[in-house]
């Protein structure tokens, strides 16, 4: 029965991109072959890498001749990265997966599993999970467990497309994708520097989530993370994240609906003013006006981003001494 059970079986794209991953794209691709699924395609793209990524992506091609490898020869940014090999994915669902992650063994045979028993409006299946530093070491999940691996909080399932404008909860290397909801999103947003905090407005508006309560990746946390790239005045994700808050207020339904895009906003005008990015601010204070009147903060946030004040180091100070878990989880559902 094997053989034909295989035959009936989806098969599943992971789009593996790498930037400078070279210490770390081999442990990912080979978390790839390692799973307990019979159709897996791969397909990796270096996006111009100055390091030795592209090279250690060869050496695992050689023993691995069926992958495909995109070699980019200028650096396009991610979602564009992602867009190249969308477009040659033949798997029904698709992963995407950093070349710093890893996933462990029966991840795809699960999330695949759990897609084939819901609707075609479940568009996505995400899970828990734990994160690895550098070198390897295992740290804290992404949702807190009890003794039993169990998640010890509630995780917005179904329709959630309220709860992905008021806070950042999905793990997002843990996600499963339908393709075809890919497809008619026409994947990526390439004018954002990131893909995240878009496609989960975007897809969540029509589509349903589903969550598996278990731990199916280790996300590595990197010192050069570009979560953690949102506390610098260089930043490009809080221009992307007005981006996406515009579409959000475009797509939002009810007053919950823009009651929770409100307070998410809130945010980015702090993050914004604590970046110095002053301009930007008052940007996400227009926007704000438009759903409600701004709070006493807001507005005194507002009104001293006039005085231009140089508070980024303050801020970086401030990050430092509330802890490094604490910041990490304050910088990546900031974007």
């Amino acid at each position: 029965m094997a053989p034909y059970l295989h035959q009936h079986k989806p098969w599943v794209t992971v789009i593996c991109t790498a930037y400078n991953h070279e210490s770390f794209v081999s442990d990912a691709l080979q978390s790839v072959v390692q799973q307990q699924y019979p159709k897996v395609e791969l397909i990796v793209v270096d996006n111009a890498s100055t390091d030795q990524t592209a090279a250690r992506i060869q050496a695992f091609v050689n023993q691995h001749p069926d992958t495909h490898f995109i070699r980019n020869t200028t650096n396009t940014g991610l979602c564009k990265a992602f867009n190249q090999a969308l477009r040659i994915a033949t798997g029904k669902y698709v992963i995407d997966l950093s070349a710093d992650d890893v996933m462990l063994p029966d991840r795809i045979a699960r999330q695949v599993a759990r897609l084939e028993e819901l609707d075609e409006r479940h568009a996505v299946v995400f899970s828990n999970a734990q994160y690895i530093d550098e070198s390897g070491q295992l740290h804290q999940t992404h949702y807190p467990v009890d003794e039993l691996g169990q998640s010890t909080m509630p995780i917005p399932t179904g329709d959630i497309f309220r709860h992905v404008l008021s806070s950042y909860f999905i793990c997002t290397p843990t996600m499963m994708i339908r393709k075809s909801a890919l497809d008619e999103l026409n994947g990526y947003d390439e004018s954002l520097s990131y893909e995240d905090f878009d496609f989960w407005v975007r897809s969540a508006r029509n589509y349903k989530y589903a969550y598996i309560d278990a731990v199916l990746t280790r996300k590595r946390r990197l010192s050069t993370a570009q979560s953690l790239r949102i506390i610098r005045t260089d930043n490009q994700l809080l221009s992307s994240t007005l981006a996406v808050c515009y579409k959000a207020y475009m797509l939002c339904q009810s007053a919950d609906e823009f009651k929770a895009l409100a307070s998410r906003i809130r945010t980015f005008v702090r993050k914004s003013f604590y970046t110095e990015q002053y301009d930007l601010a008052h940007q996400f204070g227009n926007l704000l006006s438009v759903i409600e009147q701004p709070d006493p903060l807001t507005r005194a946030i507002l009104l001293a981003s006039h005085l231009h004040l140089p508070v980024n180091g303050l801020y970086r100070q401030y990050l430092r001494w509330w802890g490094a878990d604490r910041s990490i989880r304050m910088a990546a559902g900031s974007a």
